[in-house]
């Protein structure tokens, strides 16, 4: 705990304290005793009640990287990434009780999302429009804007993966798979994905969907060409 407490500190600029609540109360005192205007939240997995989201004079925004309405919830790049969409969006909200659901602020669409990229990748590439979206929110909430409230017809959740998307089915179409294979490359949370390939269980890293170097698998609709895997045994609670 220490050496992660040690690695966070590093990361702070000397003037910004560091605070580390044990839970939702000690966060709401922890708030009141700073008397902050606005607060920001971003990677936050709590849900906060009024007695937090009160606090601020200007209310808590929150960073969330999706175009939302769309992609509620604390894995959207993973569905992003596994429903095949070309970009991201970044959205600042306002935070109300629920998941995702409060009034947005500011919102950019269009961020380019490659073929096959690490969390650590794409959030070098994606940090340049958090700021610029971002700085532009916090001037609109200042000058006391409540932001506009979001479409529900058009809201789509992003919940965490489930535990059978660990394994590869190759009677799903190639499309598919080669997604489900993309998802676990950037980072899905769960382990895999896992395959059954001539008797032997192997992890699957890199595919593509063209010919090419690889070990060809046919899928329900074409074949599907393993880039880069390893032998491995799939976790006995991964089913």
């Amino acid at each position: 705990m220490g050496e992660k407490v040690d690695n966070i500190l590093e990361g702070i600029p000397p003037e910004v304290d560091l605070l580390l609540p044990g839970d939702v109360d000690g966060l709401a005192n922890a708030l009141r005793g700073y008397r902050i205007d606005v607060a920001v939240v971003f990677g936050l997995s709590w849900k906060l009640p009024p007695a937090v989201l009160d606090v601020p004079r200007l209310g808590i925004v929150n960073v969330h990287p999706s175009a939302l309405p769309k992609y509620r919830g604390p894995a959207s790049v993973q569905w992003a990434i596994r429903n095949g969409d070309t970009h991201l969006g970044v959205t600042v909200h306002r935070m109300d009780n629920k998941i995702d659901t409060g009034n947005i602020i500011a919102q950019h669409d269009g961020i380019h999302l490659p073929e096959f990229i690490t969390y650590d990748q794409l959030w070098d590439q994606i940090t340049p429009s958090v700021e610029i979206t971002l700085g532009k929110a916090l001037d609109l909430v200042a000058d006391g804007f409540p932001g506009m409230p979001q479409d529900e017809k058009a809201a789509t959740r992003a919940p965490l993966m489930e535990p059978d998307f660990s394994y590869i089915d190759w009677s799903q179409p190639a499309h598919v798979i080669h997604n489900q294979v993309r998802t676990f490359y950037y980072g899905a949370g769960i382990p895999g994905p896992f395959a059954e390939i001539d008797g032997s269980w192997m992890r699957i890293i890199r595919t593509r969907l063209e010919p090419g170097d690889g070990t060809r698998v046919e899928c329900s609709d074409r074949p599907i060409w393993i880039v880069e895997a390893e032998a491995a045994q799939p976790p006995t609670d991964c089913s």
